[in-house]
């Protein structure tokens, strides 16, 4: 039974009602206990269809939980849908060559998550002869896996009652509850992640439920940008901060650092029909990913000669220049990007042809410079 004697479960878009409580004295606990009953009702009618929904294998689970993280779900479906066809199990993905992988990664973002799941996959494949961990402690032991990611895979794959806490369920509890503590404390990270738990069910195919309840509760309804839609929302009536008004400045945040910005001159080189790649250190942003050539600085079209000069280059043709930015989580690059025919040796520099340069993997950052390239070589 509800607390208060709350009744009635609506479908679709329409709200809960609750008679018989003054709602303005709820408690966390009976919000808690709320939330934990009504929940999985809304999901169950409101759930997004999603292809890693439709399976309990732990290594499907475990590459979609990785690529969502930072990442839109549409961003990532077809990812997904490739990434799975091209390696169907672990045993495929240790296997992988690092390029072809990076490759299908491409566009994605984050490449370190990349690398992380070579590196598990190698060790369930070799250490674990093919199997995860089936359990929350095992799976956190394994690299690139966090508490997040251990605590998904370990409910959606093998039913354990642990919850997955990220940006989604931070948001839905800090308004249910109107908390008023930045969620960045320590303290409150843990102060989450038990009520988070108290609202968890006890049945092993509600607990496989559970958290990607949440997740879609705050992904589409309790949203991070713009008013929360609360008129649709299974806990209107029991959500503290809409109560007191406060549900837009929830979760509290500390002030964010501003990004480094960075002014950068990025060179599409072009030489009969190849282009000029190479690649970026082993450690580092877009570490050890291909590139277009660049420097530091936004360079005028002297200092581009001087350049090109140090590379072996000189300039047969000028053909373009393009502004561009990109933003990554802590940096800004503001480019000035050249496009020129050139002649020459070209030390330190990869010289790809159409084929060649299908093959590595280009970060999103230079997209200008690669559609550019793209177009050129269709007009061949």
């Amino acid at each position: 039974m509800l607390p208060g004697g709350a009744k009635g479960v609506a479908s679709g878009g329409e709200l809960w009602y609750y008679h018989n409580m003054n709602t303005t004295e709820l408690t966390t606990e009976e919000v808690l206990s709320a939330f934990g009953q009504r929940l999985l009702p809304w999901f169950r009618q409101a759930a997004r269809d999603l292809p890693w929904r439709h399976t309990d294998d732990p290594y499907a689970i475990w590459v979609s939980e990785i690529m969502l993280q930072q990442t839109r779900v549409a961003a990532v479906l077809g990812y997904y849908q490739r990434f799975l066809a091209a390696f169907p199990t672990v045993e495929d993905l240790a296997a992988a060559p690092e390029e072809q992988l990076m490759k299908l990664w491409e566009g994605l973002g984050y490449y370190s998550r990349a690398r992380n799941l070579h590196r598990c996959a190698k060790m369930v494949a070799g250490e674990l002869n093919g199997r995860f961990p089936e359990s929350y402690e095992g799976l956190v032991k394994l690299p690139g896996i966090g508490d997040y990611t251990a605590a998904a895979v370990a409910s959606a794959a093998f039913g354990e009652r642990c919850p997955a806490v990220d940006g989604n369920v931070y948001r839905v509890l800090t308004r249910l509850t109107d908390c008023p503590d930045p969620v960045t404390d320590i303290a409150v990270k843990h102060r989450v992640r038990r009520w988070a738990e108290s609202a968890m069910p006890y049945e092993t195919h509600d607990i496989r439920l559970y958290n990607q309840a949440t997740m879609d509760l705050g992904a589409t309804v309790c949203i991070p940008v713009g008013a929360p839609r609360c008129e649709v929302c299974p806990m209107a009536e029991f959500c503290l901060a809409r109560l007191h008004g406060t549900a837009e400045n929830r979760p509290v945040r500390a002030p964010k650092k501003p990004r480094k910005a960075e002014d950068r001159t990025v060179f599409l080189l072009i030489r009969g029909r190849e282009a000029a790649f190479c690649k970026r250190p082993p450690k580092g942003l877009l570490a050890g990913l291909w590139e277009f050539p660049n420097v530091e600085g936004k360079l005028t079209e002297d200092q581009v000669v001087d350049c090109l000069r140090l590379w072996g280059l000189t300039v047969k043709g000028w053909y373009r220049r393009i502004s561009a930015q990109h933003l990554f989580t802590h940096v800004e690059w503001d480019m000035l990007c050249y496009v020129l025919e050139v002649e020459g040796e070209g030390r330190g520099l990869t010289w790809l042809d159409e084929e060649g340069a299908r093959q590595v993997a280009l970060p999103s950052a230079f997209r200008c410079c690669q559609t550019v390239l793209q177009e050129r070589w269709e007009g061949w």
